[in-house]
């Protein structure tokens, strides 16, 4: 291996060890310092990215006392929201999400616009650790005084994204980030939470992987906006059209969206910057479209009562798991179900019951 290329990969072990020691630290200092939410906010509003970590962290934070103040520093920065484009990207793991979220960021930041992404590290199901090594991916768009990268890990949530995501945006837009990019897991799970959030949805795909055909399956690709085949260089670019004509026919197999809007597939080259351009004239046009016929607003007032019927469920459950007399049962109702003393229905009923009476 070349001399710099070892050199390259050091300096990235140590900065992923630094993110991850960076994110404990957050924490910690939560713990140690009085939190006081007017100054965070005002931080914010003057567009600190110091403050607008700390702000992020104190609403990720699951302690009760923080989770009163994170309540807090979003209702203050909800009037200095719902000012930006937000845009979700995925596709599977090796896609290349990093590398097309830094070449259209800096795509954005030539045109001048504040760039916030929030990217979504997946959790490990055993350890519950992650390694949110994006900053190590994204060295260029890190560096810019108008982008800010924001790594997390994506915990016990389904949908590829964070518990406090949403909050998050409303964080960075009160910071006065133009586009804010949202970066899935993209690991095969569900991603309506991530298409719940944003108003374009870009569905990162692969020529030659095999699952050109998938396009025919509704599902993920049934909820994209727009399909874009990375990779489309040297010896893949004709590979890449293909798929792209593949795409396009399976397409032609949906009904009519309700934005007026069809699904269109185009061809990049992240790593040589070939096609972004064109990408975020894709986006303006569904942007302007939208916004025309209403359908930008409906979906955002969407959006808004999607994320009040999640935080209500959200809060039955914790509330539900955290009542004394649950916890005294239900280790006891888990062991007669595991044993066929019971049925998990009868256990969940008796639980269910158990907790109205309380």
């Amino acid at each position: 291996m070349p001399k710099d290329s070892t050199q390259h990969n050091e300096q990235n072990e140590k900065l992923s060890v630094s993110t991850n020691s960076n994110a404990i630290n957050r924490f910690k200092n939560l713990q140690k310092k009085e939190i006081k939410v007017d100054s965070i906010f005002e931080a914010i509003l003057n567009g600190e990215t110091a403050a607008l970590s700390k702000g992020i962290t104190l609403i990720e934070s699951s302690k009760p006392e923080h989770t009163q103040k994170g309540q807090q520093l979003i209702e203050k920065c909800l009037p200095f929201a719902n000012n930006s484009i937000r845009i979700g990207i995925t596709g599977v793991p090796g896609v290349g999400k990093s590398t097309f979220i830094e070449a259209l960021g800096k795509l954005l930041l030539s045109k001048e616009k504040k760039v916030a992404v929030l990217a979504i590290d997946p959790s490990s199901s055993l350890s519950h650790g992650s390694i949110l090594g994006d900053k190590t991916r994204m060295e260029s768009l890190v560096q810019s005084s108008n982008a800010y990268i924001r790594p997390s890990p994506s915990g016990k949530s389904l949908g590829g994204v964070a518990q406090k995501t949403r909050e998050s945006i409303i964080l960075c837009e009160a910071a006065g980030y133009d586009i804010i990019i949202i970066e899935t897991v993209g690991v095969g799970q569900s991603e309506t939470a991530v298409h719940s959030m944003v108003d374009f949805f870009l569905l990162l795909k692969l020529a030659g992987a095999g699952d050109e055909l998938q396009g025919i399956k509704r599902g993920i690709i049934e909820m994209a906006d727009s399909i874009v085949i990375n990779k489309a260089d040297g010896d893949n670019l004709i590979p890449a059209q293909k798929a792209k004509n593949q795409f396009v026919k399976a397409l032609h197999l949906y009904p009519e969206n309700q934005n007026n809007w069809s699904t269109k597939v185009l061809t990049c080259s992240a790593t040589e910057g070939i096609g972004i351009k064109e990408i975020w004239e894709l986006i303006n046009d569904y942007i302007k479209i939208t916004t025309e016929n209403g359908f930008f607003t409906q979906n955002r007032m969407s959006q808004n009562k999607f994320w009040l019927l999640q935080t209500i469920e959200e809060q039955l459950k914790k509330s539900f798991y955290n009542t004394p007399s649950i916890k005294a049962e239900l280790n006891s109702k888990i062991q007669e179900v595991q044993q066929n003393q019971l049925t998990p229905f009868a256990a969940a009923k008796y639980l269910l019951d158990l907790n109205t009476k309380k």
